[in-house]
């Protein structure tokens, strides 16, 4: 099999990945084309995934914007605002993109695959808003509406208690007099390019949970989750579902 058909079908997994097939698959592509891979095909800006970003971070901002709006009609603009911003940056669609695993599917140079970019998340958040901007030219706004909640504004408590995990922790921890919660860095592994990271969190001195990660604050951050659902601080919607015996999405209204 050619780079050619071999670059197709990688696309068409993606799209079973994600649920959306595209009418015109060149988009798609688009979508997944790194400044670095259009640069060494000379095709130039315009070959790269950065107009499609610059749209899709608009239909993102637009589709967030209502969802919080109607879901919480007593929040005040400047705590809509913050909630917002909080589901919408960097680490945030990182995060979500790795649930596809969107770095999978990246179409990068030579230069940037080796140092590391399929999972810088920078570039992984990029191309998530890259995606959405393909589907919302492909289609519809309602079909990146469709896409948003279901990688990005879904399973929302359990969201925001992962991406506040250590603070969180770190409060409830300062409930108890004399408690002392700290970090340990287990392990340290892959090529600098690709490294694994895996912390420990300790109360008192006592491990709590373990997290991985692909960066020393990811692990971290993923050791603090672990702990707070180990103390039944948080519940997300998998186990909502579970306990409830049917699902919880959050059904599409506008």
């Amino acid at each position: 099999m050619d780079n050619r058909n071999q670059k197709r079908e990688k696309l068409k997994t993606l799209e079973e990945r994600i649920g959306y097939i595209f009418r015109d698959p060149s988009l798609l592509e688009h979508a997944m084309t790194h400044s670095s891979c259009a640069n060494e095909l000379h095709k130039g800006h315009l070959g790269s995934n950065e107009r499609l970003e610059f749209l899709g971070d608009a239909v993102l901002e637009l589709v967030s914007s209502d969802f919080f709006y109607h879901r919480y009609p007593e929040m005040p603009e400047g705590r809509l605002t913050k909630l917002r911003a909080s589901f919408v940056c960097e680490p945030a669609l990182a995060y979500c993109a790795e649930q596809i695993p969107l770095g999978d599917y990246l179409l990068l140079g030579k230069g940037e695959e080796q140092t590391g970019g399929r999972f810088r998340p920078s570039v992984v958040s990029d191309a998530m808003e890259a995606l959405i901007g393909a589907i919302y030219l492909d289609s519809s706004l309602k079909e990146a509406r469709s896409f948003i909640h279901r990688f990005i504004l879904n399973d929302i408590e359990g969201k925001q208690c992962f991406y506040d995990a250590k603070t969180i922790l770190q409060e409830e921890v300062q409930k108890q007099e004399g408690a002392e919660l700290s970090y340990e860095l287990l392990s340290e592994d892959g090529p600098d390019h690709r490294k694994r990271f895996a912390s420990a969190v300790l109360l008192n001195g006592k491990e709590l949970a373990r997290g991985t990660g692909g960066s020393k604050k990811q692990a971290e951050q993923q050791a603090a989750f672990e702990a707070l659902k180990g103390l039944g601080l948080v519940e997300t919607e998998k186990q909502s579902e579970k306990d409830n015996g049917g699902s919880s999405d959050v059904s599409e209204k506008h």
